[in-house]
């Protein structure tokens, strides 16, 4: 198979877009960097230059997922468990997050088994956040869960460590063995991330953490079967992978009962919808085209765009790390227009776009009913969510209050 300029342009294009979705910027995907997926594996590479950088991006990939794990358990203590949080939520939202992030990266905040110190994270937010971390820290049922976490914090960074020792070796079998180890060990790991124990008792946004935690697991996973060169499987984990986010998605925008919990999910949902999961994408479709591909071509097709690639990324990072989420500020407009049951839906159909032919259909037939046939237009896909899902709750009875 001869390499088409349409293939390079692609793995730019991809490139360029996951380029966007930098460590701070994303919830919870490993951003690998294409020219080492396009190896297809470690086993098997030579070039000394390719391996070194190939390294490098692992190790980067992997400390990231680390910090990000931390930031997301350790503000679990401000979104409450048995004690509740109430408003103080608000400081561990989507921007907060990506700034405690940032910080960790830079070093400003240091992690300690698994967790950073909210108190000094927070040290800004007031003192009710303050004595929220405190009300938590005494909370039976918290500890529980930190006892939990911090056992299986314990196994995620021991495979961690294990596998950027591993991508430093040249014999093959002892890499071979080194895998099979670090992927029992995230498998392990896993299964205390997806405890029922962990959800008992939790709120939504509470869920929605632990079940980001969760999924971050199965991506290193995924990423280790990539590492092996094992792209059928790599694919197919990916596939599973986004349509599993969706599903657990929808189910807890479903429990949402509150505009407390509907102000701290929609940003990140959307943010996941419009990053995470975008970025999944990309990366199966990476891994389809390269799995196609003879060795031969993939290092022509790597020689044609390393280059750019590399030198992308790095510049997008430098402008996108600490910028205000653009979900944080949709939300925010949409908020102003709508009320909480209208903007539940307005999320659901962002993760699940199939559910709005339901109110499609009922606001047709009831303006139909109610002799307002202007109101069901012919074209609706130039209809916005936001006019599907005030429209529909128009028509239903009671109405709510856009108060």
């Amino acid at each position: 198979m001869t390499i088409s300029p349409d293939h390079v342009l692609f793995m730019i294009s991809a490139a360029n877009t996951i380029a966007g979705f930098t460590p701070a910027s994303v919830i919870l995907c490993p951003i690998l960097s294409v020219a080492g997926q396009m190896y297809g594996g470690y086993i098997g590479m030579q070039a000394e230059e390719a391996n070194s950088r190939w390294q490098h991006s692992v190790d980067n990939n992997l400390i990231s997922i680390n910090n990000n794990l931390a930031v997301l358990e350790s503000t679990t203590a401000l979104i409450g468990l048995g004690t509740g949080a109430g408003a103080t939520i608000s400081a561990v939202n989507l921007y907060q997050t990506i700034k405690l992030r940032q910080e960790v990266k830079e070093l400003k905040l240091r992690i300690h088994a698994g967790f950073i110190d909210l108190k000094k994270a927070l040290k800004d937010q007031g003192e009710e956040v303050m004595r929220q971390i405190d009300k938590v820290a005494d909370d039976v049922e918290y500890i529980h869960h930190l006892t939990i976490l911090a056992r299986a914090y314990g196994k995620f960074i021991h495979a961690v460590n294990w596998l950027r020792d591993t991508v430093k070796l040249t014999d093959v079998n002892a890499i071979t063995a080194a895998f099979v180890g670090i992927q029992g060990k995230l498998v392990d790991a896993l299964a205390d991330y997806t405890n029922p124990e962990i959800y008992k008792h939790n709120s939504v946004p509470g869920r929605l953490r632990r079940m980001e935690c969760a999924w971050a697991i199965e991506q290193t996973i995924t990423m280790v079967f990539q590492l092996q060169g094992a792209p059928d499987v790599v694919s197919q984990r990916l596939s599973s992978l986004h349509s599993k986010i969706r599903k657990e998605l929808v189910h807890l925008i479903n429990l949402c009962e509150s505009q407390e919990e509907l102000d701290f999910i929609f940003p990140e949902i959307a943010r996941i919808h419009n990053h995470d999961l975008a970025a999944l994408k990309l990366w199966q479709e990476q891994v389809d085209l390269m799995r196609s591909l003879s060795p031969e071509d993939l290092k022509e097709l790597e020689n044609a765009c390393s280059e750019k690639l590399l030198t992308g990324n790095k510049q997008k990072q430098e402008v996108t790390a600490l910028a205000e989420p653009p979900e944080q500020l949709l939300y925010n407009e949409l908020r102003e227009k709508s009320h909480f049951l209208s903007l539940r839906d307005q999320l659901r159909f962002v993760i699940q776009p199939e559910s709005r032919k339901e109110h499609e259909s009922y606001i047709s037939q009831q303006a139909n009913n109610s002799n307002y046939p202007g109101l069901a237009p012919s074209n609706w896909q130039e209809i916005t969510d936001l006019t599907v899902a005030n429209l529909y709750w128009y028509f239903k009875k009671p109405k709510p209050s856009f108060t």
